[in-house]
């Protein structure tokens, strides 16, 4: 199996992962080439440090890892809403979605700050025979480990990681990686979700991360200079520790 972005196979037994500004080579065994850089820069400090979290963490007891594909989102695929195309999972941690995606025809690239999620992703979908490209990148940045473009961008449970002062950055980047007229799919906790604390715009979660919750209009007013908003409404979403509200986000780009 090969984890490729438009480049020359990697040599056999080996794996490529685009993290930072170069390539890094990953062996079958999961361990770096010693004379390759591991991180991207972080772009600021505001934010929790992710990749400690998925080099501490067991990944079941990470609050937002999971191996079932979303019923919103199978929904939305199974429906034909979405046909397979070339699509990016954005936040792609440790790339469940990505290889569930790409084992219903879909070729998927994964982009997550974390170099640490992205080796598990890479290896996940190695031990599953599924191809997949994943990328260690900086959301917020300008993105230049990335080429070419998708026909669909979807974003699961990863806006509220991400502050109101940012955020139009963000849909920038996703609407620059998308074709015109793509289809764009996020989801994200409502101001009405009842966990961590059940009030407050920003809530402290039980790992040590903040996260901001939106209201469907915040979204709206987000969204609406770069999409077409063609769906948008509150949804029930079930987490590890209970069921979360999360505004449900479905567009079309500009």
């Amino acid at each position: 199996m090969k984890i490729t972005q438009n480049r020359l196979p990697a040599r056999p037994g080996r794996q490529e992962i685009i993290t930072g500004t170069r390539s890094q080579k990953l062996s079958l065994k999961g361990a770096p080439d010693p004379d390759l850089p591991v991180r991207p820069k972080r772009r600021t400090m505001k934010y929790p440090d992710i990749d400690m979290i998925y080099r501490t963490i067991p990944l079941d007891r990470i609050p937002w890892n999971s191996e079932v594909l979303p019923e919103a989102l199978a929904d939305l695929v199974g429906s034909g809403g979405v046909r397979p195309c070339r699509a990016v999972d954005l936040g792609c941690g440790a790339g469940n979605y990505a290889i569930a995606l790409a084992g219903r025809g879909f070729e998927v690239t994964g982009i997550d700050s974390s170099p640490t999620a992205v080796r598990i992703a890479a290896e996940s979908a190695r031990e599953k025979g599924v191809s997949c490209t994943f990328i260690a990148a900086d959301l917020l940045g300008d993105l230049h480990e990335v080429t070419g473009t998708f026909d669909f961008a979807y974003d699961w449970e990863l806006l509220h990681h991400i502050f109101p002062e940012d955020r139009e950055r963000y849909v920038r980047n996703v609407h620059r990686l998308l074709n015109p007229e793509a289809t764009y799919l996020s989801v994200s906790f409502s101001e009405d979700d009842p966990q961590f604390g059940g009030t407050g715009k920003y809530r402290k979660t039980g790992i040590g991360t903040t996260l901001y919750f939106s209201s469907e209009a915040e979204i709206r007013a987000l969204f609406s200079p770069y999409f077409a908003i063609r769906e948008l409404r509150t949804i029930d979403v079930p987490g590890k520790y209970g069921t979360h509200r999360a505004v449900y986000a479905l567009s079309g780009r500009r």
